[in-house]
This record gives structure tokens, sequence and C-alpha cells, in this order.
């Protein structure tokens, strides 16, 4: 039997309650998952990119289907790197479908063997973005409900602090 293994790729900056659901739905549609952590350098940072691997290896600690690494570079390597079937992408609404669209028919010429994967990201969890975490956090304001459950973003700040 076979094992397919799907990519889902971003920076995670940080990894919300919405990422958590669409990797709860991608392992019921494949047998791994492994989160691909770019790195985008035109985004403001709030955790360095080992302080996101590491929030994402908590969470799933008891979960061996999901594994998460840092790469550099197009995702479509990456995916090839791990032998990939599909590359998950969310979507929340018609600007990130419209997006996603564009960025599979790049795909789809440089990496033909790469499926993408649209997935609807659950109405409960659908407004969280990693943006607005990030704004909240700069003014102070509590983002508890908007992290996976049992994450406390605090201590990942410390952690970068003390890189």
């Amino acid at each position: 039997m076979s094992h397919t293994v799907a990519i889902f790729a971003g920076s995670f900056d940080p990894f919300t309650r919405g990422h958590a659901a669409l990797v709860a739905t991608a392992l019921t549609l494949f047998d791994r998952i492994v989160v691909g952590i770019g790195n985008n350098i035109t985004k403001r940072e709030l955790l360095p990119v080992e302080v996101r691997k590491r929030l994402i290896e908590d969470l799933y600690a008891d979960d061996p289907r999901v594994e998460a690494r840092i790469y550099t570079g197009l995702t479509g390597d990456f995916a090839r790197e791990v032998g990939a079937a599909a590359l998950i992408r969310g979507v929340r609404n018609t600007v990130d479908f419209e997006y996603e669209r564009t960025m599979d028919a790049a795909n789809r010429r440089l990496f033909p063997e790469l499926a993408t994967v649209l997935l609807f990201t659950p109405a409960p969890v659908a407004d969280i973005a990693s943006s607005t975490v990030r704004e909240l956090l700069a003014f102070g304001r509590p983002v508890s409900e908007f992290m996976p459950e049992g994450i406390d973003i605090e201590n990942y700040l410390t952690l970068k602090t003390n890189q």
C-alpha cells in the first residue's frame, strides 16, 4: 500500500486555529501531511522560522502523521523532495481563491505531477489570519481564541527573545 503525502506550505507566522483545521481536514484525505514552513522575507516576522517549526512540532507531538519542516526555494521543489503528491491550500474567501488559482496555474506548468487541493477553511475559523494575530499581539491584545488549543503564544514569543 502506498502512503500519500501532501504538503501544506506557508509562513505560519504564527500557526493558527485556521491552519490546524485545514491540517485536520487534510488528514482525512492523505496519510501524511508535511507542514512546509517557508521563510517569506516580504512579511513582517513575528517568530523566527525555527520557533514556528517548534510550535507546530509541539502541537502535533502525538501525531506521527504530521511533520514540520523548514524549506527554502520553490514549494514544488520541496514537494518533490518529500515525495508529495499534492499541495494543500486553504481558501477563506474569493480573494484567496483567485490567488490560489493563479498559483496553481504556475505550479502546473513547472510541476505537472503536483496536484493542488483547495480546502475551504471551516466557518468558525475562516476569519482568522496570521497577520491579524501579529497585529493584535503588537497592540498587546490577547490572541488565545485564534491559537490552536493548548498553544500559548507567549511561550513561543519568549523563545524568540532567547535565541
